[in-house]
């Protein structure tokens, strides 16, 4: 006896899509006339290291269809956590969505948008038809990472580590700190009794975001927060401590503090035990790019893994 399979509802189906996390791309290209064209597209993933694929799916109903399954190249602009105006124009209708954005073209005549996170150009490798959208897959010819945080996407709502860090303060005396990593090193200071720390502020009225600014503007201007890496709470000072993974531009210096090598660092080293425990967890976590948050107090808590 067969049983009829129960109908999908399309509305349902999209907001249980809606609860991966996902990041936010402008895929971009450009036609015979060198028109620049582009759309906005949380559905981008990694294929393959070697050969250097990638993949974005789009609607068959889209009006930038038939242009991007035939052109034969791409690009994919993943977006800055301050780009959300930018994301929004390139998801509306309009005659001329790159009228106020600064953009080039690519050696493969596909537009790369400035100050983006990261941006790969590509030349279409194939296109696969996937029901009522179609995957095209790109072999990347040229990439670059800026270092910035990306902007991410839930629910059918934006989200920034900032945002994100508001959810996870529980007290009144909140203090921020700020693991600025590049080239396997984290840019530290040290205090008067020649002891590592990292950068920090207590947060005011303004909010973790402003606190986060005015570390970054102090020490790396360049630096942006990809994810809250740690929040405990001292209970014997009864302040809490976020602590946001943050990434560097390469090659820029740091303003103040320096870049050093956790493993010239002994535990001893630092002028606070929990940060030299936190940042021994991070030493680990970043040789095997797999990352966990830490919850808990100053002494004791749980680790809840992470995407690398």
């Amino acid at each position: 006896m067969s049983q009829e399979t129960a109908r999908i509802n399309p509305r349902e189906l999209r907001d249980a899509f809606g609860a991966f996390m996902t990041g936010v791309t402008i895929v971009t290209t450009a036609g015979d006339d060198g028109k620049p064209l582009g759309f906005t597209a949380n559905s981008f993933s990694s294929v393959s290291l070697d050969p250097a694929l990638l993949l974005v799916s789009i609607a068959k109903t889209s009006s930038n269809y038939q242009t991007f399954s035939t052109t034969g190249h791409f690009a994919i602009n993943i977006l800055a956590e301050g780009q959300k105006d930018l994301s929004n124009t390139f998801a509306r209708p309009s005659d001329d969505r790159f009228a106020d954005v600064s953009w080039r073209l690519s050696a493969n005549n596909n537009p790369l948008i400035g100050d983006v996170s990261a941006w790969f150009d590509c030349i279409t490798h194939t296109v696969i038809d996937a029901g009522d959208h179609a995957l095209i897959v790109g072999k990347v010819e040229a990439f670059h990472s800026a270092g910035y945080a990306g902007l991410g996407y839930y629910r059918g709502g934006y989200f920034t580590p900032a945002k994100v860090s508001a959810e996870v303060i529980t007290g009144q005396k909140v203090v921020v700190s700020a693991i600025i990593a590049r080239d396997d090193k984290v840019l530290l200071i040290r205090n008067a009794d020649n002891k590592w720390s990292l950068p920090s502020k207590e947060i005011g009225k303004e909010g973790a975001d402003k606190a986060l600014a005015e570390i970054f503007a102090k020490y790396q201007p360049d630096a942006s927060a990809s994810f809250i890496y740690s929040a405990y709470n001292n209970t014997e000072t009864h302040y809490q401590y976020i602590s946001f993974l943050c990434s560097a531009p390469p090659d820029e210096a740091a303003v103040s503090g320096e870049f050093v090598s956790l493993d010239e660092i002994g535990p001893d080293q630092f002028q606070d035990a929990a940060v030299a425990s936190m940042l021994e967890r991070y030493r680990k976590e970043s040789q095997l790019k797999s990352y966990g948050m830490y919850y808990g107090d100053h002494s004791q808590g749980t680790v809840r893994p992470l995407l690398s």
